[in-house]
């Protein structure tokens, strides 16, 4: 008898060392529920917790628009946040944590582009991959409508600071560049040197210019381009005074020297950067390359919008 019972409990061994027993695959699903990557627990604390965690790791604090040294008026940008309600009733519904299901908010800042004082302007955010057109018009008729095309062809918006003699005498395109879409700003009455005029004299040329664009298009204009390029703090104060602000520009075509179609892309490729704002006029080169402009802006990811885009909050 005792040498059956040894002999029985060795045939136990030998089946155990040839036919292991299978793990339970609920006890592996069980393990997995602890991994951090795993799309696992419907135990709604556990699952608040950790997106809870994803919410403090994915924050980002909004950045308040300021007046730079440099630059200027400087617009700021919203900060991101986890809806950690909205992300829980998504995942609830699959029963597991999913980072791809997580809603974010944007969050703006303290002090917004319109709390700042009186400043011109030259570019958008520095981190912003947006870009905007700026055709400043005094001449160059012919090659508008041409222009048009291409833009709208490229589903682009630009901003067309008109100068308001120009306007009052082509009140038919002024129209067409609304209609279409693009901002219309002013670009003073005929061209001068602000600079250099009397407070009296540039009121009359950026009111006039209002009254005309106003007259044409319904709306007063909310952007100032100043001719060249020049004016002063009361030029600046002025503009605001009639609820405009004052921009300039980061980038400039120099198309009015009337470089090659080459020469004025590869001068935007060599400067444009986060936020710029590109100077050009209805001139020939730029009729000529504008569609080859658009598509290297896309190709170095920028989008292209207005320049009411370009200086929002908006990420």
């Amino acid at each position: 008898m005792k040498r059956l019972v040894i002999h029985f409990l060795l045939f136990v061994f030998l089946l155990a060392a040839f036919f292991p027993v299978k793990a339970n695959p609920f006890q592996y699903h069980y393990l997995a529920s602890f991994s951090e990557d795993a799309e696992v627990s419907g135990n709604v604390d556990d699952l608040r917790n950790r997106v809870e965690k994803e919410a403090i790791k994915n924050r980002v604090e909004p950045e308040d628009a300021r007046i730079d040294k440099v630059w200027k008026k400087i617009p700021g940008r919203n900060g991101l946040k986890v809806n950690i309600d909205k992300s829980l009733e998504k995942m609830s519904k699959k029963g597991a944590f999913d980072k791809s299901l997580l809603v974010m908010e944007q969050v703006p800042p303290k002090i917004t582009f319109d709390d700042l004082p009186a400043a011109p302007v030259y570019r958008g955010h520095p981190e912003k991959n947006m870009v905007s057109l700026l055709i400043n018009v005094a001449w160059g008729t012919e090659n508008i409508p041409s222009m048009l095309k291409t833009l709208k062809k490229m589903n682009v918006k630009a901003n067309f600071f008109i100068e308001g003699k120009w306007a009052s005498q082509n009140a038919d395109i002024v129209q067409m560049i609304q209609e279409e879409g693009h901002i219309v700003g002013n670009h003073a009455y005929n061209h001068p040197d602000m600079s250099r005029l009397s407070p009296e004299e540039n009121r009359e040329q950026l009111e006039q210019t209002n009254d005309i664009i106003k007259a044409i298009t319904g709306k007063a204009p909310k952007w100032f381009a100043p001719p060249s390029g020049s004016f002063n703090s009361k030029v600046v104060d002025l503009a605001a005074e009639l609820e405009m602000e004052t921009v300039l520009w980061s980038v400039d075509t120099i198309d009015w020297q009337k470089p090659s179609v080459e020469v004025m892309i590869n001068r935007v490729s060599d400067q444009i950067h986060p936020g710029a704002m590109i100077l050009m006029h209805p001139t020939e080169v730029i009729n000529n390359g504008l569609e080859r402009l658009i598509l290297l802006i896309k190709q170095k990811n920028f989008k292209i919008g207005t320049i009411e885009r370009l200086l929002s909050e908006q990420r």
